[in-house]
């Protein structure tokens, strides 16, 4: 007798994304460096899993439905049907999500504790240093910011990318990754931001990445692993 079908109808957001497979953990995002860290967590760990895409240029993200699952309208955003104790489980915050998918499938973390927290710092350094920072010299030299006369904005986040590359490069040096032999979420955290810094926002020669080759060095593994690539690029644009 085949099991009975996930019911996630009590979920609104549901309505504007529909689950065809209800069984999956269904994730609600966008090919940022926010949104990238959760789809390749969830490559490298093997959870089967549901992509939505939010279309920022429809607005998905302030619609009844997305606002009723993350009220902060960010991606990325999941709804796992198999959380804690076996009832669904809604979260956003995509440094929660890393810590959550880590710990439900005992992967990309350690199970010792010291260097649990240790992880951990490095997903916080992230979320409150390289991604604001990031994000904030993105605008000023890639999007509207960049047509301001005045370049003290643009040259702060400049030095503070730049601070945060150099505590990332000495960090790395003589680690293979962030957490020393071991690939973690603290790796998947901070690379996609560093990808973007240089890629998307094209803002490598103005911090001087290559006075950052520790950095460069674990990008280019990071980039090259095959869950990197296929996260990349889900949920497609």
């Amino acid at each position: 007798m085949p099991a009975p079908q996930t019911d996630l109808s009590a979920f609104p957001i549901t309505r504007k994304w529909p689950a065809r497979h209800p069984d999956r953990l269904q994730l609600y995002s966008l090919p940022t460096p926010n949104g990238v860290k959760v789809s390749i967590a969830l490559e490298e760990t093997g959870l089967p899993y549901e992509p939505h895409k939010v279309a920022f240029d429809q607005n998905d993200q302030t619609t009844p439905e997305f606002l009723s699952l993350n009220p902060n309208n960010k991606i990325p955003a999941i709804l796992d049907p198999h959380g804690p104790g076996g009832k669904p489980l809604a979260l956003f915050e995509s440094g929660a999500i890393l810590v959550y998918l880590a710990a439900k499938t005992a992967q990309l973390m350690p199970q010792e504790t010291a260097a649990r927290y240790e992880t951990l710092q490095w997903v916080m350094f992230q979320m409150g240093g390289i991604g604001p920072m990031f994000g904030q010299l993105g605008f000023f030299h890639k999007f509207a910011g960049k047509d301001y006369e005045d370049k003290r904005p643009r040259d702060r986040y400049v030095a503070e990318s730049k601070r945060l590359l150099g505590v990332l490069e000495r960090h790395l040096k003589g680690r293979e990754w962030v957490m020393g032999d071991d690939y973690s979420i603290a790796d998947i955290a901070i690379f996609p931001w560093v990808r973007n810094l240089v890629g998307f926002y094209g803002a490598g020669e103005l911090v001087g990445f290559s006075e950052f080759p520790e950095v460069q060095r674990v990008l280019d593994a990071f980039v090259a692993r095959p869950a990197v690539q296929r996260g990349l690029n889900i949920p497609p644009r």
